[in-house]
């Protein structure tokens, strides 16, 4: 680590060095305005054509804002999981082991170990000059993330700590926060049913009579760390706990300087202060990941009472908004594999293969697309679509079971199998009585919703698709790529494959074809001719196949 300390674990700093030297990371030594171009230049990458593999991590270190105020503390937008080869770097992991490392880490939880000298108490800002101008969490350049809808700068790549006031339990939790004073902030915490740890212990807090509830806002916390704030883990888990299994030792922390709180020691920055748990304070407007702006509501005023950071610090700034975006790809590849360990390891359901969370505009909370054997018993398939559609609350609007040829991330090929594999009045199913979750939509509203279930698996053989096999595709490939034409960026399918329904024979009337010997098939064709047939009455290879033997 760069403060010289003998964790093994990276921070921030290290993570950074780790995505420059693997090619995940643009440097913007340009001056940007944080309130008006830094997130819109990033988002580029996520609605300009780019492939997920080719997106980066952006790193400001020339940041205005807009009445062109500088600031000499850098921003990194996309720096946990621009997409998932960043998030894999942060993980220290390959992706198929990601899983893996969770289930570990869940397993065997190592309990932080508590130190005096912390990198994240190097600079201090407590009292007064908190309230002033320049100072406070005013110094900090906190980006507009949905320039023309947002009404503040809003911390987004936050881990925001709380604790339980009956058991001391401390949690950890992802919330946005908006500055509006350089001691004033207020936080939202989701409320909705199995919503925020956090919005619990608020609730606690009330219950016993409390005025306020002690918080801390950590920025830039080590990748293990940071990741645990999306992490879905269940409540009374002490995440830090969890990230010292991630690491494999034990997570350095440290006491707060105002608040009865412990934080990362290696934070870039931390707030601290109190929530008001009497009154509430216009929030918002903020675009959301539901893929709509989240109208102005009332939430949590916190007064800050101290504000901490390294000398070198560096913050970071998730671009959420309309999926993909960096908090889209941070929760997917989290929770597609608790999915599916919910349907393989906890129901036992048989033929499931993997779970994927629709991502584009929908944010993984509306679509979820079930990938099963073939041949797998319908029970089972039903099972599967009933455990995916009430595995978490806010998930499964849409739930639909593909069999493992569908690109999943290819909304073409899931009507194509809707269209071509299901029967509407035998393959679906509704189910009522649901709750809004989250979207422009909220339970607390008293509107129900409902789910949609698809079985668009095949129910028997079907012919292949229609495409050039993949060999002839291949081939056509390196002639264009001679030819010097447009890159070619292949869409799946991007050639044909067996579905089932297919004989020897054809394979081998094809590869006559594909030779030039089309004369040789009608020779072939024209022995097995017959009378009294229908036109259009289909050939039965396996009685063409004995004519021509015999």
């Amino acid at each position: 680590m760069k403060d010289g300390r003998e964790a093994g674990y990276r921070d921030l700093h290290d993570h950074i060095e780790a995505l420059d030297e693997a090619g995940l990371l643009v440097r913007v030594d340009r001056a940007i305005d944080k309130d008006a171009e830094m997130h819109p230049l990033v988002r580029w990458q996520y609605v300009g054509g780019i492939p997920e593999e080719n997106r980066k991590a952006f790193l400001f270190t020339n940041i205005r804002d807009g009445k062109g105020r500088a600031y000499d503390i850098p921003v990194i937008v996309g720096g946990m999981a621009a997409n998932r080869a960043v998030y894999a770097t942060g993980m220290r992991s390959d992706l198929s082991d990601i899983q893996a490392k969770w289930d570990k880490a869940i397993s065997n939880p190592v309990k932080p170990v508590e130190v005096t000298d912390a990198p994240c108490h190097e600079i201090v800002e407590e009292g007064d000059v908190l309230s002033e101008v320049g100072h406070g969490v005013d110094i900090l350049p906190i980006p507009v993330s949905t320039p023309g809808f947002d009404s503040a700068p809003t911390l987004s790549a936050t881990n925001v700590i709380t604790a339980d006031p009956e058991d001391g339990i401390q949690n950890m939790g992802t919330y946005r926060c908006a500055l509006k004073a350089p001691d004033r902030i207020v936080v939202r915490m989701a409320t909705r049913v199995g919503g925020a740890g956090g919005y619990q212990h608020y609730l606690k807090h009330q219950k016993a009579g409390d005025k306020e509830m002690p918080i801390a806002i950590v920025l830039g916390c080590p990748p293990y760390v940071a990741f645990m704030g999306p992490q879905k883990l269940p409540i009374g888990v002490d995440e830090f706990d969890v990230a010292g299994g991630l690491a494999g030792e034990p997570i350095r922390v440290t006491k707060a300087r105002t608040v009865p709180l412990m934080v990362p020691a290696e934070a870039e920055v931390v707030i601290e202060g109190y929530i008001d748990v009497t009154k509430v304070e216009p929030e918002g407007p903020f675009g959301e990941s539901h893929g709509h702006v989240a109208l102005e509501e009332y939430n949590m005023p916190m007064r800050v009472t101290a504000v901490t950071r390294r000398r070198d610090a560096v913050i970071p700034s998730y671009i959420s908004q309309v999926a993909p975006s960096e908090s889209s790809v941070i929760k997917r590849v989290a929770y597609e594999p608790l999915f599916t360990h919910h349907l393989k390891s906890t129901l036992s359901i048989k033929g499931v293969k993997k779970v994927s969370l629709h991502e584009p505009l929908t944010g993984l909370l509306r679509v979820t697309v079930v990938t099963i054997e073939p041949g797998t018993p319908r029970t089972e398939i039903w099972r599967a679509l009933h455990g995916a559609a009430f595995f978490k609350g806010d998930c499964g609007k849409i739930c639909i079971a593909v069999n493992d040829d569908i690109d999943v991330d290819s909304p073409d090929s899931i009507l194509w199998a809707m269209a071509y594999r299901s029967n509407p009045v035998a393959d679906m199913q509704l189910v009522p009585h649901r709750g809004q979750g989250h979207g422009p939509k909220r339970e607390h509203d008293g509107e129900e919703d409902s789910t949609l279930l698809v079985d668009a698996t095949m129910k028997s053989p079907m012919p292949p698709l229609a495409l050039p096999a993949k060999e002839f595709m291949e081939r056509a490939k390196g002639i264009w790529e001679e030819m010097d034409l447009p890159r070619l960026t292949p869409q799946s399918p991007w050639h044909g494959y067996s579905l089932g329904a297919w004989h020897e024979i054809w394979d081998q009337a094809a590869e006559r074809a594909a030779r030039g010997d089309y004369l040789e098939n009608g020779k072939i064709s024209g022995r097995l001719q017959r009378e009294g047939l229908k036109p259009e009455t289909r050939v039965d290879p396996d009685e063409s196949q004995k004519a021509m033997k015999d």
